[in-house]
């Protein structure tokens, strides 16, 4: 059953299994007129946003909607050996990347099949790259390589132009990719791979997430980091600098969206945001200044990305002044709305929240419509209870998920193939906070962390008479 254009949800269906939910996340967020209104213009406009409202209103939500309508990322990045001064690697974006064909192992050359891990190196024969034994000959088939998922190499083409290519294992076949790479600092001419002394990393792979959601991300998960090598980069048993650099989350949200929630809690380092922010490439370095590590150095990555930041009301204030300024110049600061008018229209919004989060949870059934009645009646008690909001509907939606989860769990253990009435009103007062819970039990919260403390005070004594 499908609900049409202009007719009322609720007049129509007989369980949320007859509302079609939107694919695009921007027609799934509820509530948030002006911004989602805000986040069109952003996807257009390329701006950076600043979500300000308390938890589970839907601003990672509203994040992932700018991502989802981002073009793909169009390049990849590479660290590259540099000969000269192996201390420094350098940056290498590729672009125009496209896939050129798919190969079997024997088609593949011999030394890409050997580090593929389909060829022996010692008599050539071909196996599954799980057997490390060759079945031919019986050596060991990694002795004298390293097995990899790819592997990066150049070549020339026929009126002289060098074109990168990629061997990527898939499953029993290789496929090859090629691309044409942008110069980022490599010295001219430019360095030819094949020679020994040269070699290649994906630092950032072009099949990537435009979303990296960084909340409560480290220094060095947010900015990346050079790893230790307790060989010191010794030319035989060492591993080469370019090959212990790792990106943090700023560089693999290039082209893409970077989302961090609870902002102020990053406390200094929102000033190396701001800096990647305005630069749109930011250097990796070791920082851990009794690593190996630290003496690396790969200059300006880059990190073309938009910002999300978000936070609580009472915690705009801890944000730096110059982030602020920075999204303010260029982009927008958006209040949450946590309440909407009870009108008969975003009743149905409420309706297909519901449906969206029994798919999204893939583990309970369908509401039945008296079951979703309940949900809106409980998001109007919320509205007026929390917000002081008469004739209102909450929009603080992910207290309410819960509510719907615990109700399709309760019907899932009494193998119901839907969400009734009764299971959502059990939910309800099975799902109150555990505030509510001290009171209903001991009068009030503080009787309650009271009788803990006796009560842990008694324990000891108790312990002790057996002393």
């Amino acid at each position: 059953m499908s609900v049409k254009h202009g007719q009322s949800i609720l007049d129509r269906i007989k369980s949320t299994k007859d509302i079609e939910i939107p694919k695009d996340i921007v027609e799934q967020v509820i509530g948030q007129d002006k911004a989602v209104r805000k986040v069109r213009l952003a996807i257009d406009q390329r701006r950076h946003l600043l979500l300000v409202g308390p938890p589970g209103i839907g601003k990672s939500m509203l994040a992932q909607a700018l991502a989802q309508h981002l073009p793909k990322p169009s390049q990849e990045l590479y660290v590259v050996n540099n000969p000269a001064n192996q201390m420094r690697p350098l940056i290498e974006a590729v672009k125009n990347i496209f896939c050129s064909e798919y190969l079997t192992p024997a088609q593949a050359p011999p030394y890409i099949a050997e580090q593929l891990g389909f060829k022996c190196p010692t008599c050539g024969a071909l196996s599954d790259v799980n057997n490390t034994i060759c079945p031919a000959c019986g050596e060991k088939k990694y002795r004298r390589i390293t097995q990899t998922e790819e592997v990066q190499t150049t070549r020339f083409t026929s009126d002289g132009r060098e074109e990168g290519l990629t061997y990527k294992r898939e499953g029993e076949r290789i496929l090859v990719v090629g691309h044409q790479p942008e110069n980022y600092g490599l010295p001219e001419p430019r360095i030819k791979a094949g020679r020994q002394d040269v070699g290649r990393m994906v630092l950032v792979k072009i099949n990537r997430k435009t979303f990296v959601h960084a909340t409560g991300a480290s220094e060095t998960e947010l900015l990346g980091d050079v790893r230790h090598d307790p060989y010191g980069s010794h030319p035989e048993i060492g591993t080469p600098a370019y090959l212990r650099v790792v990106p943090g989350a700023i560089h693999e949200a290039h082209e893409g969206v970077l989302f961090i929630d609870e902002l102020p809690h990053l406390g200094n380092l929102q000033n190396f945001i701001l800096t990647a922010m305005q630069e749109k490439k930011f250097s990796i370095v070791g920082r851990n200044p009794q690593s190996a590590g630290a003496a690396v150095k790969v200059e300006d990555v880059p990190c073309d990305f938009l910002f999300v930041g978000a936070c609580n009301i009472k915690d705009v204030q801890d944000i730096t002044p110059p982030l602020r300024s920075r999204i303010i110049g260029n982009g927008y600061e958006i209040l949450m709305n946590t309440y909407m008018d009870d009108t008969p229209e975003n009743q149905d919004k409420l309706a297909r929240f519901t449906a969206q989060e029994i798919v999204k949870d893939g583990k309970i059934p369908p509401a039945t419509i008296d079951a979703v009645h309940d949900i809106i009646e409980e998001a109007r008690r919320r509205a007026r209870v929390i917000d002081d909001a008469r004739n209102s509907l909450s929009l603080r939606l992910r207290d309410l998920g819960g509510v719907i989860r615990m109700a399709g769990d309760f019907a899932v253990s009494e193998k119901s193939g839907h969400i009734e009435s009764r299971h959502v009103k059990d939910a309800i007062e099975e799902s109150k906070p555990i505030e509510v819970q001290l009171e209903e039990r001991y009068g009030s919260v503080w009787k309650g962390i009271e009788r803990d403390k006796i009560f842990n005070a008694e324990y000891g004594k108790l312990g002790k008479s057996y002393i």
